[in-house]
């Protein structure tokens, strides 16, 4: 099984890097990165790359694609290299996926018209722009389209679709052996749990904007 996991300047790290670990322990599943070329690719903070093992236009016909989110969507939701990429490989996927605000990028290139779809939560909103109908799920399956919430969310739709794809039995022995148990420190992990003022300061301070 063939996995693309696209990335592109100022990607988020954890939105690739939590699905691969996931979908790598798949049967067979044979994993690259791809962007729109070969080499290496920044991530948003700066710190750190991540290498594309072969650009867009060599990758033809991937079964599973994830499309990673971050701070560079909204310069790629205009890249026609991008978009144009996206739906020619959706036409023979079996599975399209994106993390956090990947699924713009799904949206922009026409796959999510009329489709439930979920992302981070600061971005919910650019999707009814591309006709999607937002939701506040974690992960959203509608059809072969599969889309997580922001970043952590992307471990939680991969190892669902492991279990689509494998059968739960082996997405339990996945979970186990990567210890995902998750157990966060604090309950402030949604919009609706976090207390008022911080979602009011991401809502407002450019230093987090997503664009």
């Amino acid at each position: 099984m063939h996995i693309a996991m696209v990335v592109y300047d100022r990607f988020t790290a954890l939105d690739v890097v939590g699905p691969y670990e996931m979908l790598s322990r798949l049967p067979d599943a044979r994993v690259e990165f791809v962007a729109e070329r070969a080499g290496p690719v920044r991530a948003d903070t700066g710190f750190l790359s991540v290498v594309a093992d072969r650009a867009l236009h060599e990758v033809r016909r991937p079964d599973v694609v994830v499309v990673a989110g971050g701070p560079g969507t909204f310069a790629q939701a205009g890249n026609p290299a991008l978009l144009d990429w996206l739906r020619a490989a959706d036409a023979g996927t079996t599975w399209t996926t994106s993390v956090c605000s990947g699924s713009l990028l799904l949206a922009a290139a026409g796959l999510l018209g009329g489709r439930r779809a979920t992302c981070h939560w600061l971005a919910a909103d650019f999707l009814r722009q591309y006709d999607a109908e937002p939701t506040g799920e974690r992960v959203v399956f509608d059809g072969k389209y599969v889309t997580a919430a922001g970043v952590s969310a992307g471990i939680d739709m991969a190892l669902a679709l492991v279990g689509r794809i494998a059968g739960d039995d082996h997405a339990r022995a996945v979970q186990l052996f990567t210890e995902y148990d998750p157990r966060p420190p604090y309950d402030a992990g949604s919009p609706h749990k976090a207390p008022a003022h911080l979602v009011e300061e991401f809502r407002t301070d450019s230093r987090f904007t997503l664009m």
